[in-house]
């Protein structure tokens, strides 16, 4: 199979060196084979400082790498197998999904999907309408000491996943780094939570769901301690804790889950899974809102 070309959308990101070094340096350790990002664009959001501090970096970066920088995002995408939207800011990603639905080509959305339910079901329904796939994903669901700590088959009864949740002024509470931590609990759980209850001080958010079939799913965002990123589950065979590992670096270990995508148009993770969670956080940023109040869930 021949390699594919990949345009890459938004350059605001750390990701976005690390998978240009991952998937074009066929010398890297962990080279992963079957996609190299030929052409980038480097976006960038005025409304986030993450972004527009970060974007001159990360071009210049990508530069050096031997990526073809372009001046828009239709100049990217002419004669790309596949993209990957990595603008950090959420909030633009359904504006620049609409453009990449056009051409029909599978969209790796890196996390998160979107900062509101209602914007990342507008993705899912253009996604449907166009036939144009996509898949997102935070990498920490496929770290090592996360992605294979249950075995086939096993059934989880309730998770608590925990992870750093730093909360920033110019970006929407859970979905900056909470998205990390719903993507494991998720990743361990499953679909079908149908309420949300959020506590929080000054120290930690812990996030409580209540499945519809009576498991419970609950999230810790730490802004103490240590930084790793982890969960504890029951399952119907053992209680288990799992910590990620960056023996193998995170990205990697996603990557070889997003090449395959990419070449085969089906992602390894369902996208009503994928709305769920930005359901989940959407619940607990209104829960937080209203003094810890219980919010059911938007489907």
């Amino acid at each position: 199979m021949p390699t594919m070309k990949i345009g890459m959308i938004g350059l605001d990101t750390s990701h976005c060196p690390a998978f240009v070094k991952l998937l074009n340096d066929p010398a890297n350790e962990f080279h992963i084979s079957g996609a190299k990002v030929a052409k980038a664009f480097p976006g960038g959001s005025k409304e986030f400082s993450l972004s527009h501090n970060r974007v001159g970096q990360f071009t210049e970066e990508l530069k050096a790498l031997g990526v073809q920088i372009c001046d828009s995002l239709e100049e990217t995408a002419k004669d790309m197998d596949a993209f990957f939207l990595e603008s950090v800011d959420g909030r633009q990603h359904l504006e620049q999904f609409k453009v990449l639905a056009k051409f029909g080509k599978p969209v790796f959305i890196d996390k998160p999907l979107a900062c509101s339910f209602e914007d990342a079901k507008a993705i899912a329904e253009i996604s449907k309408a166009k036939n144009t796939p996509v898949m997102t994903a935070s990498a920490i669901r496929f770290a090592k000491g996360i992605g294979d700590l249950l075995e086939d088959g096993e059934i989880v009864q309730s998770c608590e996943a925990f992870g750093p949740m730093a909360l920033l002024p110019d970006y929407r509470d859970y979905f900056w780094y909470g998205i990390h931590s719903a993507e494991v609990l998720y990743a361990m759980i499953g679909k079908g939570c149908k309420t949300v209850q959020t506590f929080n001080t000054d120290k930690l958010d812990v996030i409580v769901g209540l499945w519809e079939d009576g498991r419970i799913g609950t999230l810790r965002g730490n802004r103490i301690g240590a930084n790793n990123f982890g969960c504890v589950v029951t399952t119907d065979k053992a209680a288990k804790a799992g910590f990620a590992s960056g023996d193998i670096p995170y990205y990697a270990l996603m990557l070889k889950k997003v090449v395959p995508f990419f070449q085969t148009g089906k992602s390894p993770i369902c996208m009503e899974e994928s709305l769920e969670v930005i359901a989940f956080l959407e619940a607990a940023s209104q829960s937080r809102a209203n003094g810890g109040k219980p919010v059911n869930i938007m489907k």
